[in-house]
């Protein structure tokens, strides 16, 4: 039975939650930053863009981090509350985690503490130092971490291999050509060159230079890798009515929400070249009333193009087997029809663990508060489509956001 139901069953009402500020850091490598350091500026950042103060917070959800689990507990035991001086006022801190997905369960959190009631003005946080870890631990973490140790972690299976093997397939489903793929690392590196936070800021990046480099995991070259980065981001979600008092006018809403967990070991994935991200469409998509040719802007996960292009076919802004093809033909570049990942994505912004996502997603909540840089802010921005992934790409999450006027 197909659901259909809304998120906002009166547009407005008093406790209608809506994004109202985010703030963001340079992505790359940074190892004088310290963790502490980055997490309280970016929350001061995003707290201030939303109006506010910090002891307007009353609950911070945290975004865990993967290079210390030092810091991880510190975040776990509310370090971050008496950082930002809120101890008292603040009535909760705590995580959640979906590895790649986080941000968009977040939201979800989020949204739901403040519809109920039990939250007014909810700070979104995290920060990631994969750039500047041990470069031993960080190789072993991503060897072993979401990676079944009976069946798949004999084989000497890690990331890059199921990047590639996902990649591998989608290409023969597709009949995609290494150029294809190439492709979309270059649609990526164009918006990049454009956001001065981004990794590969004024970097460019070509198909020839993509596929000359050394080849990693086949057919991954080292360009089509993620690079591991420090990053930090935030937003702040509030209710309608408290940002009406505060006089603010045009918000970002969630219009709708929907999700698919397929997998946990990639080899119980029915068909890696379509992953869950068709269900995940329907349940938003069934949520808001509107659909994939509505959007104004796509912040889709990206840490392997495939990844990028299968979620584009699923979720239905092109048809299937066309994902790569579609970024080939440039539509979605700085001004292309449908811009993607418009601070550069993973790829080329700069990989920040569970944070990757939060990034798109800060992302689009700025595109759509007409916040960007003039230089890349899409015109007239509306809608969004928000995808995240976690794990072994095990889930398709997406949100779709758009613009939305307060009013008196």
């Amino acid at each position: 039975m197909t659901e259909h139901w809304s998120l906002h069953s009166t547009a407005g009402a008093a406790n209608d939650p809506v994004f109202v500020g985010v703030g963001e850091l340079k992505t790359g490598k940074f190892p004088e930053r310290g963790f502490v350091e980055a997490l309280t500026r970016v929350a001061i950042q995003a707290i201030k863009d939303a109006g506010m103060v910090p002891r307007d917070i009353d609950t911070i959800l945290l975004i865990p981090n993967l290079h210390s689990a030092a810091d991880q507990a510190d975040l776990v035991f509310s370090r971050m509350v008496e950082e930002l001086g809120i101890h008292g006022s603040c009535k909760s801190s705590f995580m959640v985690h979906s590895g790649g997905s986080t941000s968009d369960n977040a939201v979800r959190t989020a949204h739901g503490l403040i519809t109920a009631g039990h939250a007014k003005n909810v700070l979104v946080l995290q920060c990631e130092r994969w750039g500047s870890a041990d470069l031993n631990e960080m190789i072993t973490m991503l060897s072993k971490n979401g990676i079944p140790g009976e069946w798949e972690l004999p084989t000497g299976i890690q990331f890059n291999a199921i990047g590639a093997m996902i990649t591998r397939r989608y290409m023969y489903a597709s009949g995609s050509t290494p150029e294809d793929m190439a492709s979309i690392c270059v649609t990526l590196r164009k918006w990049a060159n454009l956001n001065e936070n981004a990794m590969f800021y004024e970097k460019p990046l070509t198909i020839e230079k993509i596929l000359s480099s050394r080849m990693v995991a086949d057919p991954l070259h080292a360009y089509e890798c993620p690079p591991m980065a420090d990053g930090a981001c935030a937003f702040v979600i509030t209710n309608t009515e408290n940002a009406r008092k505060r006089g603010i006018s045009n918000a970002v809403r969630l219009a709708g929400s929907g999700g698919c967990v397929s997998h946990y070991c990639l080899s119980q994935e029915p068909d890696q070249a379509v992953l869950g991200w068709p269900l995940a469409a329907e349940r938003a998509f069934n949520q808001s009333g509107w659909g994939p040719q509505d959007a104004d802007i796509l912040e889709i996960y990206d840490s392997y193009a495939a990844v990028t292009a299968i979620a584009l076919e699923g979720i239905g802004i092109c048809p299937k087997g066309e994902g790569a093809r579609w970024f080939a033909a440039g539509t979605g570049d700085p001004g292309g029809k449908l811009p993607i990942n418009t601070n550069g994505g993973l790829l080329s912004a700069g990989h920040t663990g569970v944070g990757g996502g939060t990034a798109l997603l800060v992302e689009g909540i700025r595109q759509l508060l007409h916040r960007a840089p003039a230089k890349r802010q899409v015109e007239n921005c509306q809608r969004a489509i928000i995808g995240g992934t976690g794990g072994s790409y095990m889930d398709a999450q997406i949100l779709l956001l758009e613009r939305t006027q307060l009013g008196a």
